[in-house]
């Protein structure tokens, strides 16, 4: 099945460059482009989009208004695209942010271009791009920005998890994969990926990005350990 992608970045040799990579791809097909987060909600709602490729910093409106907008749509608007951020620094608070609207994740501009090709992918699929180890560290610099979480916050929502549960978020927060969680708790991936299920659904969150960040900000992971 073709992934549909639109481009909203305000550099015209950017989103040039991504679509002519994209567009070169068998199962990729660029389905739109836009300068900025305005024009690219705009575009979004029209081309219904697999995954919008969103950069953070943008005249009009910046990549973390527009990716609420599309991932929290007005009554009636029922298509939500998976949302991947691009930034040109390696940490960048809009990001975390943004994942925490929903995004599926973020990758840097400079990254190499069978990365890009692959995140799409990823993001396509319903996974979120956390498991690279660029992904953990930025992840763990947001986190360590967060204030320390609350007792009646995020914490006590996780006391609903069973202890399984429980090793199994702090293991996605770690970075790992189905199959790297499976070999570690000595569980068949199919296993692992109904446990991933039960938490983001126990917890209301909508993907893997979002149990990272819960994860950090429930105190069940700290930076750097």
């Amino acid at each position: 099945m073709t992934i549909k992608v639109i481009i909203v970045d305000d550099q015209a040799m950017v989103r040039a460059g991504f679509a002519a990579l994209l567009a070169a791809q068998s199962d990729i097909d660029v389905v739109g482009e836009a300068p900025d987060g305005r024009e690219g909600v705009e575009v979004s709602r029209r081309a219904h989009p697999d995954v919008v490729l969103m950069d953070v910093r943008m005249p009009e409106m910046d990549g973390l208004e527009a990716a609420r907008q599309l991932l929290d749509p007005p009554r009636g608007v029922i298509h939500r695209p998976k949302v991947l951020m691009l930034t040109t620094f390696d940490v960048d608070d809009y990001v975390y942010e943004a994942l925490r609207a929903g995004a599926s994740g973020f990758l840097l501009k400079d990254a190499p271009p069978a990365d890009l090709i692959s995140a799409v992918r990823v993001v396509a699929a319903g996974e979120a791009l956390l498991a690279p180890s660029v992904t953990r560290r930025l992840i763990a610099d947001f986190a360590r920005q967060r204030p320390a979480p609350r007792r009646d916050g995020p914490s006590a929502r996780r006391s609903g998890l069973t202890p399984r549960e429980t090793e199994v978020l702090e293991l996605i927060a770690r970075g790992l994969s189905n199959q790297e969680i499976a070999e570690s708790l000595v569980l068949a991936e199919q296993t692992v990926k109904t446990h991933i299920g039960r938490v983001l659904a126990k917890l209301g969150l909508r993907d893997r990005a979002q149990a990272v960040i819960f994860a950090y900000e429930s105190g069940l992971v700290t930076p750097g350990q």
